[in-house]
């Protein structure tokens, strides 16, 4: 189950969430490509600027809490990133403002490594992505429009369709099986830094709820029943209409 976009329009442009997006690809092109076919030159690279719990529990590499936050560990796991982050992130910054939102985003990555050190402290197993911040983007999402409108793509094999369903299903499915992969692997999670998203995804939502009391909490809800408070956006139909022809 993919995200492929949100019914809910910016007011502002989101220029810091541009600008994220522009670092991590501009950052991820510039090694990844020519260290990728040599495993050796790729490790040292992770060694020198990626997040490893060992270094960081015995005070060492703490830079690395930053620059860890900008790398990816393949083209999939950069897509992803890019994706929900374009999806998700405008809406946030549009509510926080440009500033605030930086440091949102921050303080969501920091908080998101600080958990996944704290579930493997002693692992040298590198720790490298923007999953946990973008998690808590996802989980503020979730505390200002639950109910906001967003497009997936159901993929099965060969069989996909695509379906309109409120953000909670979407945010609330993916912190479900984020909580599941957490629990059911190591701490280094076979690869994927669970604790780390559930770590961001909780600091979204705890960092986020200052905000969201200044606009009435649960009051906010029941103006806007869990929809975002302007009109939705409407994505014209891509399939063509084929009439058919009187003879």
């Amino acid at each position: 189950m993919f995200p492929l976009r949100d019914h809910n329009p910016s007011r502002n442009t989101p220029y810091v969430t541009y600008a994220l997006l522009a670092i991590n690809i501009v950052v991820f092109l510039a090694y990844y490509p020519a260290l990728s076919t040599d495993p050796r030159a790729l490790a040292a690279f992770w060694d020198s600027w990626a997040i490893v719990p060992a270094e960081i529990t015995a005070g060492d590499e703490y830079f690395t809490l930053i620059t860890g936050m900008f790398l990816h560990g393949g083209w999939m796991h950069l897509i992803g990133n890019v994706l929900f982050l374009y999806i998700f992130g405008d809406n946030i910054e549009d509510m926080l403002g440009h500033v605030k939102f930086l440091a949102f985003y921050l303080l969501c990555g920091l908080a998101a490594s600080f958990i996944q050190i704290l579930a493997g402290p002693n692992s040298d197993v590198p720790v490298v992505g923007a999953s946990g911040a973008i998690a808590g983007v996802l989980g503020s999402y979730l505390l200002f429009y639950p109910k906001a409108r967003v497009d997936i793509i159901i993929i099965f094999i060969v069989f996909f369709k695509t379906f309109t369903v409120p953000a909670w299903i979407v945010l609330c499915g993916w912190f479900g099986m984020q909580i599941f992969g957490g629990l059911s692997s190591p701490s280094t999670g076979g690869g994927v830094a669970y604790w780390a998203h559930i770590g961001g995804f909780a600091a979204g939502i705890l960092i986020a709820m200052p905000f969201w009391f200044r606009r009435g909490g649960k009051t906010f809800w029941v103006q806007t029943e869990g929809h975002p408070p302007h009109p939705p956006t409407n994505a014209p139909t891509t399939i063509p209409i084929v009439r058919r022809r009187r003879r």
